[in-house]
């Protein structure tokens, strides 16, 4: 990857997180974290990678932001001055709790074992 395409990632996701912190309305008991970005080459597209806790609102969190995106895309606009303004994808990543679920499966052969 590119000293470029990182600093792009890096910008968008501290833009983000401050729009999302101060301009989305997410429930009190939604705790929102941008994990990464990944910006193509061309720079026409931004898949975002987001943390949701707890997890059960994880849909809650993709509708919102869904429903949001134009808003969202708007004030990214505003603050960043790029052309392209790659457009967003939220993709909620859902490995912690699959690895919850992985150690749970490890748990339960253990104390069978045992």
């Amino acid at each position: 990857m590119s000293k470029r395409i990182e600093k792009v990632n890096q910008l968008i996701k501290e833009t983000l997180s401050k729009i999302i912190k101060e301009r989305l309305s997410l429930k009190d008991t939604v705790f929102l974290t941008i994990l990464k970005v990944d910006t193509s080459r061309d720079l026409r597209y931004s898949k975002v990678f987001l943390s949701v806790y707890p997890t059960s609102d994880n849909d809650y969190v993709s509708k919102t932001l869904t429903k949001e995106k134009g808003r969202i895309h708007k004030e990214l606009h505003k603050k960043l001055f790029m052309k392209p303004l790659p457009k967003i994808r939220f993709v909620v990543d859902e490995t912690q709790e699959k690895i919850s679920e992985i150690d749970k499966i490890f748990d339960k052969i253990k104390r069978e074992n045992d």
